[in-house]
């Protein structure tokens, strides 16, 4: 029969083990042999992610992967620079009539895009115009390298924005159209900015207090208007994602009021029948 154990053996074996983690210099620094271990683990963390860094950056050099290209002020998935979300729209057969921009040659003035100052919607939503610009030079309303080189393909010569906000101050829209070559650029341009969007959007207009929310939610939709295409971008003007009490749907909507001067093209070639 084996006897209870002395207390000599006890202390053997409550004595720990030596640490496979000391180290002479962190002992010196009186790190205990946990805190080595510690130390150790976070180095070679902070190592794999040095290494993994380096190794992206190669595969960006050599032209391997997505990288969205974004203005400095742009904030990632929203806010001044970004939409948070995008959804694209077809042509609609009404606008048939100006598939080709040769039946619609006349350039597009900044008195005719932003005849209306107000806007009105549904449930007493107003917009208000608050700032306006017209470019014959697209890429001066746009960014991102690859949604310049599109409608620079499209043959964009016209962009005309619009910033509007509401009358309480709630919400802030921008309403951009663009004057392309033909239906097909149109609607090719709407399509390829589903994912495209992430690396180039529309220039954001500012007047005064009125300006898109840095790093805030917003939505955006992109109408493909016979050889047009319009871009609504909206949001609240404390950037907070919206609430059940905001319609987001009718303030698209009331948005899009700014694309009257298109449904007047098209009623100028068909006749008073379309309205």
């Amino acid at each position: 029969m084996t006897g209870a154990p002395t207390r000599q053996t006890a202390r053997k074996r409550r004595r720990p083990p030596r640490s496979d983690w000391q180290f002479p210099l962190l002992t010196d620094w009186g790190l205990r042999p946990e805190q080595q271990r510690l130390l150790v683990v976070i180095a070679s963390v902070l190592g794999v992610v040095a290494a993994a860094c380096g190794l992206a950056v190669v595969v960006t050099s050599l032209g391997g992967g997505y990288v969205s290209e974004r203005p400095a002020s742009a904030a990632v998935g929203g806010g001044g620079g970004l939409p948070s979300a995008y959804q694209g729209w077809a042509s609609p057969k009404l606008f048939d009539p100006i598939l080709d921009r040769a039946k619609d040659g006349t350039p597009l003035t900044e008195k005719e895009v932003f005849a209306h100052k107000t806007l009105a919607g549904e449930n007493k939503l107003t917009l208000e115009l608050a700032a306006k610009q017209l470019d014959t030079d697209c890429s001066a309303a746009l960014w991102g390298s690859n949604l310049l080189e599109q409608v620079a393909d499209a043959e964009c010569t016209q962009a005309a924005r619009g910033l509007y906000t509401s009358a309480d101050g709630r919400y802030i829209g921008q309403y951009t159209l663009l004057n392309l070559r033909d239906g097909q650029a149109a609607g090719r341009l709407v399509e390829e900015l589903k994912t495209g969007y992430r690396g180039g959007w529309t220039l954001p207009l500012t007047a005064g207090d009125a300006t898109f929310p840095a790093g805030g939610y917003t939505e955006a939709a992109g109408y493909a208007l016979g050889h047009y295409v319009g871009l609504v971008w909206f949001g609240k003007t404390d950037g907070t994602e919206p609430a059940p009490r905001d319609d987001f749907v009718s303030l698209a909507l009331t948005l899009r009021g700014a694309e009257k001067a298109v449904y007047r093209r098209v009623v100028a070639i068909t006749g008073p029948g379309v309205s």
